[in-house]
């Protein structure tokens, strides 16, 4: 076990930046009630897991006692991960497809958007509006579910309202779910992991960079900084919606010829601002593709 400990000890400046990261998240664990024995076997299993199909050797069978070498868990608990039941989620969103895809495409669709990008209120009923209707774009989607009720459910966790003229107006430019909810649980998840998984890409140098880049800044003033956060708001939100817009019509295309090398993808904006401690005023910018 001293030999696990000498070969995977970080340097200082790895030690740092971990902490950094895992802080925010040690929070959020804290606030749900998440304990650290919970934490300390998710982290040991996902070590084998990784090791395991990440980090073979070409030439050789993978083994427990290298996947202990390099994990530094022991070759018992190795044995024991190894051979057990795989984690067979996937990480699909529970629950939330006909929500969120009813808003991209209120948010993608040229019929449905201004010049400027933002969602246009519809007619409650296809009888009052066509296809410009709330009732035509839901039922575009899925017949499942009646406008109906799905209007009732938004309504009621404010995501639309209705107003005198019987149009449905969008109430927030984003899907933000209420707290507790299991679709901000899973793009909670979701999120964190993509933008971890593209800063990693990135660090570790395999393949092209992808896009990752930041502006920040120091020691401004908070209501400067204020200024920066709604102008930073609608600048993402724009940026947001142009992606969205394009991504809806890359998937309308494979529904005529279905791709063949499907994949993924994930575009997002962030902003975040802290106070800082009294003194502290080192000012610069820095633009970041790693």
């Amino acid at each position: 076990m001293a030999a696990h400990a000498v070969m995977g000890e970080p340097g200082r400046a790895w030690q740092d930046a971990f902490r950094r990261v895992m802080r925010p998240l040690v929070r959020v664990m804290l606030a749900r009630g998440v304990q650290y024995p919970t934490i300390t076997e998710m982290l040991k299993s996902l070590f084998v897991e990784i090791a395991d199909k990440e980090f073979k050797l070409d030439t050789k069978r993978q083994t427990d006692s290298r996947v202990s070498l390099l994990t530094g868990v022991h070759r018992k608990d190795v044995k024991r991960l190894r051979r057990g039941p795989l984690d067979t989620s996937g990480g699909e969103a529970p629950a939330i497809s006909l929500t969120a895809q009813i808003i991209a495409a209120w948010n993608a669709r040229p019929q449905y958007v201004d010049e400027e990008g933002i969602p246009k209120p519809l007619a409650r009923f296809a009888q009052d509006g066509g296809e410009l209707s709330f009732e035509a774009l839901v039922k575009s989607i899925s017949t499942d579910i009646h406008p109906r009720a799905i209007l009732d459910e938004w309504r009621r966790r404010g995501i639309a309202s209705i107003d005198e003229q019987n149009q449905v107006t969008l109430r927030s430019e984003a899907f933000i779910p209420a707290e507790g909810d299991a679709e901000k649980v899973f793009y909670f998840g979701h999120d964190l992991h993509d933008h971890a998984a593209a800063s990693a890409h990135n660090m570790l140098g395999n393949g092209p960079p992808t896009l990752e880049r930041c502006v920040h800044y120091d020691g401004l003033d908070a209501a400067a900084v204020a200024q920066l956060k709604e102008f930073a708001t609608r600048q993402g939100m724009r940026a947001l919606r142009a992606i969205n817009s394009r991504a809806a019509e890359a998937l309308t295309a494979t529904r005529e010829q279905p791709p063949v090398n499907p994949k993924r993808m994930t575009f997002g904006v962030y902003f975040y601002d802290e106070s800082r401690p009294p003194g502290v005023n080192a000012g610069g910018d820095t633009e970041i593709q790693r």
